[in-house]
This record gives C-alpha cells, structure tokens and sequence, in this order.
C-alpha cells in the first residue's frame, strides 16, 4: 500500500514539475516575443522616419517661400527627434552608433534654431543651404543602407533578439547581418564632421562652456586647502577629495566631509580654483536672524568669488532659508545668463549652498549693441493688463541659446509678479517668467 502511495505522490510531483516548467517556459517565450515586437517596430519606425527626414529635407531645398519653410523645419526637428527615440529603443548599446545619432541630433539642432527665427528678416545664408544641401545627402545614405537591411530582415524573418546575444557575446559566427548593416550605416558617417564644420555648423552638441576660468591649475592640496576656506569651518584633515573623470564638461576637484550632523561637499575648478556648487546639509534650527541679515551675510560670502559688479537681485524666504540671488551688471545691464545663488540658514547665518555655474559657464566680456528700440517702445509691447513696477536692460539667454538683450519688466498682476523680456532690437516678447516662490536646487552634476 506504502508502495502505490510513494508511486501517485511521485507522479504527482513530476506532473507538477511539467506543469510548471511548461509554464515558465510560456512566461519566459511571451516576455522574449513581446521584446522582439519592440525592436522590431522600433527598427521599422526608424527606417520610416529616416525615408520621411530624407524627403522632408529634399522638399525644404525646393521651397521658395519662407513661410512654408519654417513650419517645413519644424516638422524636420520632430521627425528627427522621433528617429532619434527610435534608436534609443534598439539593442545597440554594445554597437558603435555615435556619429549616427550626433548626425540626427546635428539635424534637429539646425531644424529648431531656423525654424524659430525670422526668416523673413533673416532667410538661409548660403553656408545653411549647402549644409541642407549634405543633410539631405547623408540622410540619403542612411535611407538606402538601412532598406536594404529592412529587406534582408523582412525576406530572411531575421530576430533582433538574436542581434541582441551576438552583441553581448562578440559572436562573429554567427549571423549577424542586421549588425553589419548598421556598421556600415555609421560608416557612411565618416567624413561628416569635416564637411558639416565646414558649413558652419559644430557636431559635437551644445557648445564648450566654461572658457573664460582665469588661473592657474590647482593640485589636489590646494583644492583642498580652497574647499576648507569655502566651507568654513570643516578642517582639511575631515575632506575627502576626488578629481572629475574624462569627458566631465569643466576638469574639476569635489571635497567631501561628514562631521557631527552635518554633512556636504564642494566643486571646485581645477582651473583657477573656482567653486561651482556648495551643499552642507545640516538640521536648521528656527530663525533668529532677518532676511535683511542673511542677505548681508549672503554679500559678504560672494565677496570671496573676487567678482567685481555683483547685485543682489532676488531675497526669499523659503521655511528657514534665505536665497537669494546675484547677478552679475555691466554699464547699467544686468546679466541673467551670469548669476550666482546663495542659500543662507536663518537659525545662525551660516552659507549652507552656493552654485556659481551659471556665472562660469556663460561669463564673457562680450560687447553689447545698444537698443534699437525705446523704452517707451519696448513698454507698448507688454501687456496692458499688467502693471509694470520697475524696468532695467538685461541679457537673457534666448530658447536657441543665443545671447540676447532685453528690456525687463518687473509687473504685477493679481497678487502674481511676473518677469518680462522684450528684445531691445526687434521688440519681440522673448520671455515671461512668474516668480514662484519654489526651492532652488544646488546639488546639480557635471
């Protein structure tokens, strides 16, 4: 009877194994198919896109009027945003695809910054038509290597998940058309950065910051030494300092501590020294000092930038912190695209953050036209539903991130206070900013 009873508990166990098995085997089957769905349409959207981009920018060479040819580059940026997505979702994180992808961010760059200007006062230069003229081109190589890779994969039922394992193994045995095909996809991309420099256009992404730093380079104990004086009262012998890996954007020292409660770092410049971002995060204890008080102390603390023509702008209040906000003025004009933020407890007046990128980042000693517009006439432009409290010339940094000059307007409207910008040369509305009563942020990366 023992005997039968171990035979049926036996069988159940291997049935419930099958069963089991069978099951996971199904789940493991569904999650794979549902992935190679996803690459495969990622893959055939790409190809879309790439046909439509390269038709697209055939189309925009043949316009004459101006008028269909903004709205025509706005649809260039979208499509080659859409085709950069694309490239985003496909298994080819172990494949070099760079050139590609800088050649469609190159696209949606040139498409943005065109289409949101003026091309009535301000119509394609003959270097942007010629560059058109090598997007269309190239885009024409993409266009025709990747149908015949669609072609391959379609006649040949061809798996991405396959791609996918050979990538990750470095399997030259195998089948690996569809890598092929995208190699030489990148390799017809050899030879575009020298002709698209040639036509004026840089593309590497946004443009180098940081090149006005003055002084020389610090070694990691002078770092150390500097990050000791900006954070007060945190002894060399309690840092930690580590220097910025390669590709960072500015070649930096960060020193590190944390003692008694408190915690927090600094970014200094290997160049010159210069701090970029303060954080100590310690508990704040209910304010004793004004706001007017934190933001002398807040005057005092930049005095150590050796920054001449810095003017506190902002003051708030946010819990038990003062921020407040400097920037930096020149003949009357005021630089929004060079400020510095300080953020000061109000239980003792101690610095707890500061952040100064902005100002390094953008800092120039640039030359400024003068309006070309009045006052009288950059106040006509804004709305007559505001009332306008006080007004200044300032730079502000524009949505294609060009420098330009403005009349600000600081107006309020139904207990809301808003700041706005009215170019000084053409008289358009640049930017409206609403002064939000919001935190603001310190402990952003390189």
């Amino acid at each position: 009877m023992g005997r039968w009873i171990a035979i049926i508990v036996l069988s159940v166990a291997t049935i419930g194994a099958g069963v089991w098995g069978y099951k996971e085997n199904q789940d493991k089957n569904a999650v794979l198919i549902q992935a190679e769905n996803s690459y495969q349409r990622a893959f055939h959207d790409l190809t879309y896109n790439i046909d439509l981009l390269h038709d697209k920018i055939g189309s925009s060479l043949a316009m004459n009027s101006r008028k269909s040819l903004s709205p025509q580059l706005a649809e260039i940026w979208k499509i080659s945003s859409e085709a950069s997505t694309d490239v985003g979702q496909l298994p080819l994180t172990l494949l070099p695809f760079n050139k590609t992808e800088e050649f469609l961010y190159d696209i949606g760059e040139f498409a943005y910054r065109t289409a949101v200007r003026d091309l009535e006062k301000k119509p394609l230069s003959s270097d942007e038509v010629k560059l058109l003229e090598e997007l269309h081109k190239k885009s024409g190589e993409i266009e025709s290597e990747l149908r015949k890779v669609q072609n391959v994969v379609l006649k040949d039922n061809l798996r991405w998940m396959d791609v996918e394992l050979a990538l990750a193994t470095n399997d030259e045995v195998g089948d690996n058309t569809i890598v092929n095909g995208f190699k030489t996809v990148e390799k017809s991309m050899e030879g575009y950065e020298e002709s698209v420099t040639q036509t004026g256009l840089d593309s590497s992404g946004p443009e180098k910051s940081y090149q006005q730093l003055q002084g020389k380079k610090i070694n990691e104990s002078q770092a150390k030494k500097a990050a000791s004086q900006w954070l007060e009262k945190v002894s060399t012998d309690k840092l930690t300092v580590t220097k910025s890996g390669k590709g960072a954007d500015v070649p930096t020292y960060t020193a590190s501590f944390q003692d008694d409660g408190k915690n927090g770092y600094i970014d200094l410049t290997e160049k010159g020294g210069h701090p970029l971002t303060i954080m100590i995060s310690r508990e704040v204890g209910e304010p004793k000092i004004s706001l007017h008080e934190a933001s002398e102390k807040a005057k005092e603390y930049v005095k150590g930038l050796e920054i001449s023509n810095l003017e506190l702008v902002e003051s708030n209040q946010y819990d038990k912190m003062g921020v407040f906000r400097f920037l930096y003025t020149k003949n009357d004009v005021r630089f929004f695209t060079d400020s510095i933020v300080v953020k000061v407890a109000l239980d003792n007046g101690e610095v707890l953050g500061m952040s100064s990128r902005d100002y390094y980042d953008h800092h120039s000693d640039m030359e400024l036209n003068d309006p070309e517009i009045s006052l009288e006439e950059a106040r006509d432009k804004v709305n007559p539903n505001v009332d306008i409290q006080e007004n200044h010339l300032s730079v502000i940094e524009n949505d294609v991130n060009e420098q330009v000059l403005c009349y600000e307007f600081l107006a309020t409207m139904e207990n809301t206070t808003y700041r706005i910008f009215i170019n000084a040369s053409n008289g358009q509305e640049e930017k409206v900013e609403t002064l939000k009563k919001a935190e603001m942020k310190f402990n952003q990366e390189i």
